[in-house]
């Protein structure tokens, strides 16, 4: 078992040095040879056996399984990065009172809370949320999440707009991204139907994008017209595409309902 681990730390290291230098191609060799050699440690789960070196062995699969999620991140994998971390979870439930914290349990518990947010798995968000140690909320990692999620129930969408500004790290960059383009959708929506045109100038700022070429492709996605330096909103016809609803048949048929009913009863 010592010389396993020993081999094992061996990968590590060359795992840690790939994922520095941010060699992908590596990492996931690396990741590979030592989830093999993860299945030869008893003390992991879900066996969680007693042995003599059950600390070092947490300890080595919990790192390589931070690794894994980062990852992912890195590949912009987001179901990648919800299988990992499904995986790391029990070492940061279940393994609290047996190996010492890891340095990046909050940083990775953040990232995972902001999947949540941009797949909109609200109730997950809480319930999440309730499994880290009230102590850890006040961490800049978790409580970037937790504000960006009132944020988003607040309707501040400018605050979430804004956020990006003020990662607390570049790995949040990926999910905090996604979860930007999905308030733009919703701003350009509650647009729509606010106003009949905006300048570009009012459009960039209003969505937070950086060039007139970026409002103007976001435009062309929306099927918006540009001229004249202003954007200009297609209205939907509502009454063109409304049906026609037979609502004296609807009538008719509910009060039939009821006369049956008080038949039956």
């Amino acid at each position: 078992m010592e010389r396993g681990l020993a081999e094992a730390g061996k990968l590590l290291q060359g795992l840690r040095s790939s994922f520095q230098s941010g060699d992908v191609a590596s990492c996931q060799q690396h990741l590979g040879q030592l989830k093999i050699r993860m299945t030869q440690f008893p003390a992991l789960p879900p066996l969680f056996q007693k042995t003599p070196t059950q600390k070092e062995e947490l300890s080595l699969g919990r790192e390589v399984l931070e690794y894994a999620v980062l990852l992912t991140v890195k590949k912009e994998d987001e179901a990648g990065f919800e299988r990992q971390f499904l995986q790391l979870k029990p070492y940061y439930v279940d393994t609290r009172n047996s190996i010492p914290p890891s340095s990046r349990e909050q940083l990775i518990t953040g990232l995972n809370l902001l999947r949540l947010l941009v797949q909109n798995r609200i109730s997950e968000f809480h319930t999440e949320l309730e499994l880290i140690p009230s102590a850890q909320h006040s961490s800049p990692f978790i409580r970037y999440a937790i504000e960006l999620e009132q944020s988003l129930m607040e309707g501040a969408y400018q605050k979430v707009l804004n956020s990006r500004t003020n990662l607390p790290d570049q790995s949040y960059a990926f999910f905090v991204n996604l979860l930007l383009d999905t308030v733009r959708d919703e701003i350009a929506g509650c647009s729509e139907k606010a106003y009949d045109f905006l300048s570009l100038a009012e459009a960039k700022k209003m969505m937070l994008l950086k060039t007139d070429q970026e409002v103007a492709d976001f435009a062309g996605m929306r099927d918006w017209d540009i001229k004249n330096g202003s954007i200009y909103f297609r209205k939907i016809n509502e009454e063109a595409i409304s049906k026609d609803i037979p609502s004296h048949q609807l009538i008719t048929q509910t009060l039939g309902y009821a006369r049956e009913l008080e038949r039956i009863v």
